[in-house]
């Protein structure tokens, strides 16, 4: 049996630890370097292959895919690098979907902070109240920050995207401010306020008036646009409505000069001749008792709420005063002599 040398073993074990210790230390302070140079990294701006970078984020996506996305964005980093940012600061899983801008002084610490919190890039998109369908799509089609999806779109094929084949586009979609990230494609705008008049349309119909004239909330909304274009002063919407509205109980034409023009289409030129309000077609209320088949423009909140509200009145007929109000009255002299007092400037005759 071999003899143990004591002295030369009770030497390894200082020597070992030592070593151990040594290499520890080592380690220690390459991990502190490498923390160090982390934590720097992070708080030093990214560099960009743009001045700016623009980011979207889909729902669902994975963080890989996110990372990937900054980096082929224009965000001059290994993709790597972003993901395991992300991964690591335990925030990753509330990375929110939307359109983000990278600027030149944002840190790769601050873009994870902008993703967390959903501070997307925003602009306003504003459909007006009485614009017809093809102002709001010339809109759309002049916004240079979306995505024009829908240009190559038929009305037909377009309605039909949104989930409403066979109904025209005209009306259908509420005049609002719409806040997008850019980028955001066209359709989802549409889809948003197509949505949006669907909603106002059932809760405005779900709470009319009773005995009203009207068949069915499309036809509320047909009414609607007309009071829209009709109206000068808000404060008239609900004897406007209730001219229209008294006019539909006893099958009085409607005699609306909007809805005729709405219905020339290109033939308009600005001027509404005697003519044109002989000449019949679908949208002529002056030629074909009742609404017309579609609206005439997208009525906004308060024009639905005058339609299925209307005030409770005699009144047949109106006149613009040209201050913006109207002169409601209830019998075809009235009518006339105010016709001559605000439209003629004449002094009313006696009838």
């Amino acid at each position: 049996m071999a003899a143990f040398n004591f002295k030369r073993d009770g030497l390894v074990k200082p020597r070992f630890w030592r070593s151990i210790k040594r290499a520890l230390s080592l380690l220690l302070l390459a991990v502190l370097l490498v923390t160090g140079a982390a934590a720097w990294w992070v708080s030093q701006p990214l560099p960009l292959r743009q001045s700016s970078v623009d980011l979207s984020i889909e729902p669902g996506q994975s963080v890989r895919t996110i990372a990937q996305s900054a980096v082929a964005a224009g965000v001059d980093v290994p993709a790597s690098a972003l993901y395991y940012l992300f991964k690591l600061s335990g925030q990753s899983r509330q990375i929110r979907a939307g359109s983000y801008e990278i600027n030149d002084n944002t840190s790769a610490w601050d873009l994870l902070q902008k993703l967390v919190r959903g501070e997307e890039n925003l602009r306003g998109l504003s459909l007006v109240e009485g614009w017809t369908w093809r102002q709001f799509r010339e809109a759309l089609n002049k916004a240079d920050y979306l995505k024009h999806d829908s240009a190559s779109l038929t009305d037909d094929e377009l309605m039909s995207h949104l989930g409403l084949a066979g109904v025209a586009p005209e009306g259908r979609f509420f005049p609002d401010t719409y806040m997008l990230g850019k980028g955001t494609s066209d359709l989802k705008v549409l889809q948003r306020a197509a949505n949006a008049m669907q909603r106002q349309l059932s809760t405005a119909w779900g709470n009319r008036d009773m005995g009203l004239p009207l068949q069915s909330a499309d036809e509320a909304l047909v009414l609607a646009s007309i009071v829209e274009k009709e109206t000068g002063l808000v404060s008239d919407r609900p004897m406007i409505a209730s001219v229209f509205t008294n006019r539909l109980r006893i099958n009085m034409p409607l005699q609306t000069d909007p809805t005729v023009i709405y219905g020339m289409f290109e033939r308009f030129d600005g001027n509404l001749r005697r003519v044109d309000l002989q000449t019949d077609h679908p949208w002529n209320t002056y030629t074909r008792k009742g609404l017309p088949p579609t609206p005439i423009a997208m009525p906004g909140k308060g024009a639905l709420h005058a339609a299925l509200h209307p005030a409770t009145s005699q009144a047949l007929y109106f006149v613009a005063r040209g201050d913006g109000s109207s002169q409601f009255s209830s019998t075809l002299a009235e009518h006339n002599a105010a016709v001559n007092r605000y439209q003629r400037g004449q002094t009313a005759k006696a009838q």
